[in-house]
């Protein structure tokens, strides 16, 4: 993949045979619901979670890319892509990945069908491969610590009060958990030591803080070309991300007469808001914390033992999350 962060042929290898099985898993015929998720799988998705999950395949004798590895890896992905469709039905989203969303496209109708297929071969892909192990288990909580994210986050939607706390909590569920799955599951089956696996979750969490931090920057500091989903998309839905809670912390008064619009803000209130947010430091600040936590990864990473695998991991993590798109 040419915007890869993961030069290292073996992944690059693994995430296409994950993209090919994905493509064959939805595409029986010309149905709505299949055609859309063929038009997302080819829309462009660098395919970081299976890319992560296979890289992680390396500190372990088992063998790479078998049929099982590429389906777990693949299992991720779907499950990855099943959230992006329900949050899009959510938000009443246009853009995914630089096209119309699936909803925008066809219809919340099939944007939900193609949702739930989705979910369906996630199942199919864990159950054919982790059935009688900790991991069936292990992939329900991971799904419900995604759901209490977004739960969190609904909960908290035009809440100017929202504690930093409560937005760390939520992105821990509704980013992380994915990354933190990749690298767990990475780990495990491809046969490392418990020390390995148990560090692979905690850079997972790490590395999933800190991108979905990265990501609320760049909605305030890119612009809609360029990131390829409409910009301040959550700010418009009430979803105040990091940024503007930093912000809002050093001088809250600025802000309310703005966010008291709530759904009624416009195009300019929302160019005062990012103009506000710059000059009282809110992303400033924002960066320090998406590198407290970058830091946190790099250094589990550290421990990891010398090979090819970690010098990629150390490219490729400072490539994700310093991206601009």
């Amino acid at each position: 993949m040419s915007d890869s962060c993961f030069n290292y042929p073996i992944v690059e290898n693994g995430t296409e045979q994950v993209r090919n099985l994905l493509l064959k898993s939805v595409n029986k015929n010309n149905s709505e619901v299949e055609q859309a998720l063929t038009d997302m799988l080819t829309a462009g998705g660098k395919m970081l979670r299976p890319a992560i999950f296979l890289l992680f395949n390396e500190f372990g004798p088992e063998p790479k890319n078998s049929d099982k590895q590429i389906k777990i890896a693949a299992s991720i992905e779907i499950l990855h892509m099943a959230t992006l469709i329900h949050d899009d039905i959510i938000d009443d989203s246009p853009l995914r990945r630089g096209v119309a969303s699936v909803q925008a496209k066809l219809g919340k109708d099939v944007a939900v069908y193609a949702g739930d297929l989705l979910f369906t071969k996630f199942f199919q892909f864990i159950n054919e491969t982790m059935n009688g192990t900790d991991f069936m288990k292990i992939n329900a909580d991971a799904m419900e610590q995604i759901l209490m994210g977004e739960l969190i986050q609904k909960a908290n939607r035009f809440n100017p009060n929202n504690l930093i706390e409560t937005y760390l909590e939520t992105v821990t569920g509704k980013t992380a958990e994915l990354f933190r799955l990749a690298c767990l599951e990475g780990a495990y089956f491809g046969g490392a030591t418990e020390s390995i696996v148990e560090t692979a979750a905690e850079i997972g969490k790490n590395i999933g803080i800190a991108f979905q931090i990265n990501d609320d920057i760049l909605d305030y500091t890119s612009d809609q070309k360029t990131l390829k989903k409409p910009i301040l998309e959550d700010l418009a839905e009430g979803v105040y991300t990091l940024p503007l809670l930093l912000a809002l912390k050093k001088d809250s008064s600025k802000f309310k007469a703005l966010l008291d619009k709530n759904h009624q803000l416009t195009t300019g209130d929302v160019e005062n808001i990012v103009a506000d947010v710059t000059q009282l430091g809110g992303i400033e600040k924002a960066i320090q914390y998406a590198e407290s936590y970058t830091n946190q990864a790099e250094k589990l990473i550290a421990s990891l033992p010398t090979s090819k695998a970690k010098m990629v991991l150390n490219k490729a993590i400072k490539k994700m999350l310093t991206r601009k798109f």
